[in-house]
């Protein structure tokens, strides 16, 4: 079911609902979803709680007509776009990302789908979500381009570094954020970002709480996980676990229970550190320290779900956005 009182939007890269779920809290609802990660699309699906709106899709492949025909097949017409092309070609996490990475494409497809949006939908606005290293001089050419798509595609663009400690999540975690304003509708608007507001909340805040998790085995299914079924982690193997980890280093990075955590997003074998030096974060810890709600489920194999916690744009985040849009947009305009 779709709600009447929704504002409706697409979202394009949509991993496992981040954005979106910060959206819906701030009254706009998803009625098209994309992603190539059949297993974030599951968990999307999975959470949507109305339909099926989530579809498996090489985005970089499928042409722009044939999705645009699929968003038509919805029979509503969207006010705007959501998306945060996959950023490891960009991470500044990634000792070997490049110029030529191929997923440094993806943010231009990106670019590409908004316009064609804007041609078919007449879409208000869209919203850009990507790594710092984006602006990074070798990656300079790809950025330009990206603006320059964005502006030839008739929207007025906002652009603005946002911290997601500074919304109510013990995370430090910088990205860039794209806001684009229809500028034939809306030539004279003017866009502001939240800025949100320095908080203290710490890592204990957000999980001190919590039992143990169950560990990783081979036969393990959800339903033997008690607590929450994404409350599990990897066996903690190494030595090091044993003897307790001292703070710092980069595969075997611990928390501090007072502090906040560094950014969420994980290499191979590389999850955080548990405060208590015994053992990784299990996905659910991971999940909370994001700002997901309590209830929401991740789908998919261990490996599957550090993927996409990795990838999510905290939710709290997304909702500061989309209320400052509906204010911009659909509350000091009148628009609907």
């Amino acid at each position: 079911m779709i709600y009447q009182d929704k504002l409706p939007v697409v979202s394009l890269f949509s991993g496992a609902g981040g954005l979106d779920l910060g959206f819906g809290q701030a009254g706009f609802q998803t009625i098209f979803a994309a992603d190539y990660n059949s297993a974030a699309v599951n968990t999307f699906n999975a959470n949507s709680g109305y339909r099926n709106i989530a579809r498996q899709l090489d985005l970089s492949t499928v042409s722009i007509h044939n999705i645009l025909n699929m968003i038509e097949d919805v029979g509503i017409k969207p006010v705007g776009a959501i998306g945060g092309p996959p950023c490891q070609g960009f991470s500044r996490g990634n000792n070997r990302s490049s110029a030529d990475d191929p997923r440094n494409v993806l943010p231009l497809k990106y670019a590409e789908l908004i316009a064609g949006l804007r041609d078919k939908f007449d879409i208000d606005f869209f919203v850009f979500e990507n790594v710092p290293g984006l602006r990074d001089t070798k990656h300079a050419e790809t950025y330009t381009l990206l603006k320059q798509s964005l502006d030839h595609a008739g929207f007025a663009l906002f652009e603005d570094e946002l911290d997601s400690s500074r919304f109510s999540i013990p995370q430090i975690r910088r990205r860039v954020i794209f806001v684009g304003i229809n500028r034939v509708k809306y030539p004279d608007i003017d866009f502001s970002f939240p800025t949100g507001r320095a908080h203290q909340r710490t890592i204990r805040d957000a999980i001190g709480h919590l039992p143990e998790p169950v560990f990783f085995s081979r036969h393990l299914t959800p339903d033997q996980i008690p607590f929450h079924k994404n409350h599990w982690t990897m066996v903690p193997k190494s030595r090091k676990f044993i003897e307790g980890i001292e703070p710092g280093g980069r595969s075997f990075k611990r928390l501090c229970w007072n502090e906040k955590s560094p950014t969420v997003a994980y290499g191979h074998r590389e999850i955080h550190v548990h405060p208590d030096g015994k053992r990784r974060l299990s996905i659910y810890e991971a999940m909370l320290l994001q700002g997901f709600p309590k209830k929401y489920l991740l789908t998919g194999n261990l490996s599957a779900q550090v993927e996409q916690i990795s990838n999510a744009v905290p939710p709290p985040v997304a909702k500061a956005i989309a209320l400052a849009i509906k204010k911009t947009i659909f509350t000091t305009t009148g628009a609907c």
